[in-house]
């Protein structure tokens, strides 16, 4: 890594690799268990025709790892000598109090100085995770960073009997992302937003029939609490956050968002999509929309969506890619620029 080192004041997001699991699900899977009190014509829960789903007894230090694969097999797996910070996203952490990252590092075989079990980053994950990666490198000795998002809970939550015939059940896919940072001017970071909303930070909420808190024991299965109200509320919350964000970041490098080569959010639905790209006056082909092939996944949505834009050969060297999403009940939001310096 010394020739791409040769920078101690801007850090590069120089790799990035996505991993999705074998099992493709389609549509008609939860259409047989639909539950009619549950049909409903809201924009937030359009299905996607298909949705991958983890395989039984696969874990987030799995899927972690096998993200991370392609980027060693690009780097060489000498980069993980100077992996100085690890920072990892996990939607369903299975190590209760602790969290996955530290399972993640032993399976990579490394022991970073920061290690951090990101849990608050959400459907922006990859963009926070970029930030606090790219602030320890700039104001430590630290060398370089890996950021992992863990998107594991559609295939486990989503398919129990008492969930799969609700709407939002059908909406959420399985899959991992990672990006290497290095301290480099190779494919620069030019800026980074993010924006906390604390005071919608409790409606995201878990719950369960009968009523009960999501670690007490019962019979009931958890699912999101969705009401119309609250997806109301979600919908305007999002439709304003995610451009808001990405043009901050604009202003501050000098562009209009129509410059934009490119522009990569988390994919929770089409009618987000197509409102982000209005309102940034992007035509679709410069927008990435993986949501009818891999469903929502949430934190891993932006690293798997431009990992697979970079493999169709659409981020030439150069390109000026926006990252931008929001996460929960809109409690997150956060957008990154980057110059691409090519695969």
């Amino acid at each position: 890594m010394d020739e791409l080192s040769m920078s101690t004041d801007t850090v590069s997001l120089i790799d990035v690799a996505g991993y999705l699991p074998e099992n493709i699900v389609a549509a008609d899977y939860f259409a047989q268990y639909a539950d009619p009190d549950e049909v409903t014509s809201n924009l937030m829960f359009k299905a996607p025709k298909f949705r991958r789903h983890i395989a039984p007894g696969e874990k987030p230090a799995d899927m972690a790892e096998r993200a991370v694969a392609p980027i060693l097999e690009r780097q060489g797996r000498n980069v993980l000598r100077d992996i100085d910070v690890l920072i990892v996203h996990t939607q369903l952490p299975e190590i209760a109090i602790v969290g996955n990252g530290g399972e993640v590092a032993a399976r990579l075989g490394i022991s970073p100085e920061w290690l951090i079990d990101l849990h608050n980053g959400g459907c922006a994950s990859f963009v926070y995770g970029m930030k606090l990666a790219r602030q320890i490198l700039l104001s430590t000795d630290a060398r370089s960073a890996l950021v992992v998002t863990v998107q594991n809970a559609a295939g486990q939550i989503f398919t129990q009997e008492q969930v799969r015939g609700k709407a939002q059940a059908a909406i959420p896919g399985d899959g991992a992302g990672a990006g290497l940072l290095v301290k480099s001017g190779a494919s620069p970071i030019l800026d980074i937003e993010t924006r906390h909303l604390p005071e919608f930070a409790g409606q995201m909420t878990v719950i369960a029939d009968p009523p009960r808190r999501y670690w007490e024991a019962g019979a009931g299965e958890m699912h999101v609490g969705f009401t119309e109200s609250k997806i109301a509320k979600v919908l305007q919350r999002g439709n304003r956050l995610v451009p808001e964000v990405a043009e901050a970041v604009c202003k501050r490098i000098g562009v209009t968002s129509p410059e934009l080569d490119l522009l990569v959010t988390n994919q929770p639905n089409r009618a987000f999509l197509r409102n982000w790209r209005d309102a940034l006056q992007l035509p679709p082909e410069r927008h990435p929309d993986t949501f009818d092939d891999c469903g929502n996944l949430f934190g891993a949505g932006i690293p798997v969506t431009f990992d697979r834009a970079v493999d169709e050969g659409r981020v030439p060297a150069g390109a000026l890619v926006m990252f931008a999403g929001f996460a929960h009940a809109g409690d997150f939001a956060g957008a990154a620029a980057v110059r691409w310096g090519g695969r």
